[in-house]
């Protein structure tokens, strides 16, 4: 998912395709100008509000991210929408991009193999106490017989895992900075599932454009 999608207003609806896609061009030149409209058909001109404009992709790669909890799928970022019953695989950066992550094989440390994940960063960058204290706090946490590999499959029975393992750290360093810790629910419900439901929007237009060379927004979507 490596192609830049751009939006642009005509006919009263927001249009969405790739800044470098040739489905609706005219043949002849690659300018934006010379794309056709794919309800009027009609070349394209914009007025200055309805300019394109690029689509931020809501993947990114963890390991250029300090102190944040991830989400990334070993089947890719397309398999993050929330319609996919597909097993998601969480960890926490330090503040190098390390990826600390609770599996079969224990807590592993990854400094590959997260480049396009939904991070969500728990550090505010102006926050250098808590980002010296996360990495020390990270390691030794990392260290715990709470998370060794025998414990996997125990820990799992009760749906933790590697979710258990990254909340876990959390709430231990809200309570450090003293704040209260988060249920699973509250944090799901107030940084994940945001999250995810811009990842959907983003993968349904993104695979509508592939199929059709464009997609045609609903009010439903917001992007």
């Amino acid at each position: 998912m490596d192609q830049t999608v751009i939006k642009y207003r005509h006919c009263g609806r927001d249009i969405y395709s790739f800044s470098c896609s040739n489905s609706h061009f005219n043949k002849q030149s690659d300018d934006l100008n010379r794309r056709e409209c794919p309800i009027c058909r009609h070349t394209l001109t914009f007025g200055l509000l309805d300019a394109p404009v690029a689509i931020t992709c809501p993947f990114i790669n963890a390991h250029k991210v300090s102190c944040a909890f991830i989400i990334g799928s070993v089947h890719g970022p397309s398999h993050l929408g929330e319609w996919h019953d597909t097993e998601i695989h969480v960890g926490l950066t330090n503040s190098q991009g390390l990826v600390y992550n609770y599996t079969l094989s224990g807590v592993q440390r990854d400094d590959r193999g997260w480049e396009q994940c939904v991070c969500v960063q728990l550090v505010p960058p102006w926050r250098h106490d808590l980002r010296d204290s996360w990495d020390r706090e990270l390691n030794e946490f990392s260290l715990l017989p709470e998370w060794v590999s025998e414990r996997f499959h125990e820990e799992r029975e009760f749906g933790s895992c590697c979710y258990g393992f990254a909340l876990t750290f959390i709430n231990r360093m809200r309570s450090l900075d003293g704040k209260v810790p988060l249920s699973r629910d509250e944090f799901t419900g107030c940084h994940v599932l945001p999250r995810i439901k811009t990842v959907s929007t983003y993968i349904n237009i993104y695979h509508t454009i592939l199929q059709h060379g464009f997609y045609i927004a609903d009010k439903l979507d917001n992007m």
